[in-house]
């Protein structure tokens, strides 16, 4: 299996990243960016893009030690700004195509 497809029950993801079950699905309900999959039977599972997303989450706030809101609107700035980006890359590309 491919690593991008790999998926982590709730409990591994907890461990790989450092933390308890119960702050995973704390912050599920206060991080709308954070929406793990989930089984038929319900569990809910992560990928590795969740995981880079709780690492993010993780280090806000305990390294930049900002609050729960202040990290959720430092996550919001920063999805903005990678829209953004984006947009300018694809219109850039529609540039470089018209100049051929």
């Amino acid at each position: 299996m491919n690593q991008d497809h790999k998926i982590y029950k709730i409990g591994q993801a907890a461990e790989l990243i450092g933390l308890e079950t119960y702050v995973l699905r704390f912050w599920e309900t206060e991080f709308p960016q954070l929406r793990p999959g989930r089984t038929s039977k319900g569990q809910r599972y992560y990928t590795s893009e969740h995981l880079v997303l709780l690492k993010r989450i993780k280090k806000l706030l305990y390294e930049d030690k900002l609050t729960i809101d202040g990290a959720r609107m430092r996550l919001e700035e920063q999805d903005i700004l990678s829209e953004s980006l984006k947009n300018i890359k694809n219109e850039l590309l529609q540039i470089k195509d018209l100049l051929r």
